[in-house]
C-alpha cells in the first residue's frame, strides 16, 4: 500500500497551499537582522514603521513566506520579534502571507509562536541541544500549530552523509 502524501499548509490571513507538485516558494528574507543591515538598523532604532515598509514591499514583490529574524547580540530578541509580529498582524496587505519564525534561540521561537497569527512555520529546530530538547520543541512547535523546518545536525555538527 502507497503512502498518501499531505500537502503543506500554512497561512497568514490567506492560505498558502505547497504540493509534491510545487517547484518554488519564495521567501523574503528582508526582514531578518542577520541578513539585511537596514532591517537591523531600523529595528534598533525602533522605526518599526519603516521596518514594516520592507515587509511590505517583500509582499508586493511577490514573497509568498515572510521570514522575519531577531538574533542580534544587541536587541532584546523576545521583545523585537513579539513587538514586530504583532504590528505585523495589524497590517492586512503583510499579515496575508504565512511567517516563517527564524531564531537560533528557543525563547525567541516561542514568542513568535505566542504571538503570529495563522499557521506558520518555525525555522529552524535540529538534535543540536541532545534528543530530549528536540523532542520537546517539537511538541511545542506542534501544539502552537506551526510547521517547522528541521535542519540535519546533531550535538557533533552539521550531517554530511546519509
Amino acid at each position: 500500500m502507497t503512502e498518501k502524501r499531505r500537502d503543506l499548509v500554512l497561512a497568514g490571513l490567506e492560505p498558502l497551499i505547497i504540493t509534491p507538485e510545487s517547484v518554488f516558494v519564495n521567501v523574503g528574507e528582508r526582514t531578518n537582522v542577520t541578513g539585511s543591515r537596514k532591517f537591523l538598523r531600523l529595528i534598533k532604532e525602533e522605526k518599526y514603521d519603516e521596518a514594516l515598509d520592507i515587509a511590505r514591499q517583500q509582499v508586493e514583490g511577490g514573497a509568498q513566506i515572510i521570514d522575519i529574524n531577531m538574533d542580534e547580540g544587541m536587541l532584546d530578541g523576545v521583545q523585537a520579534m513579539t513587538k514586530f509580529l504583532n504590528l505585523i498582524a495589524a497590517e492586512p496587505d503583510i499579515s496575508r502571507v504565512p511567517i516563517m519564525i527564524d531564531s537560533s534561540k528557543w525563547e525567541i521561537i516561542e514568542a513568535g509562536l505566542k504571538v503570529v497569527q495563522g499557521k506558520s512555520v518555525v525555522n529552524s529546530i535540529s538534535l543540536k541541544e541532545g534528543e530530549e530538547a528536540f523532542i520537546h520543541h517539537a511538541r511545542l512547535i506542534k501544539r502552537y500549530g506551526a510547521a517547522a523546518i528541521i535542519m540535519a545536525f546533531d550535538e557533533v555538527g552539521q550531517a554530511d552523509n546519509y
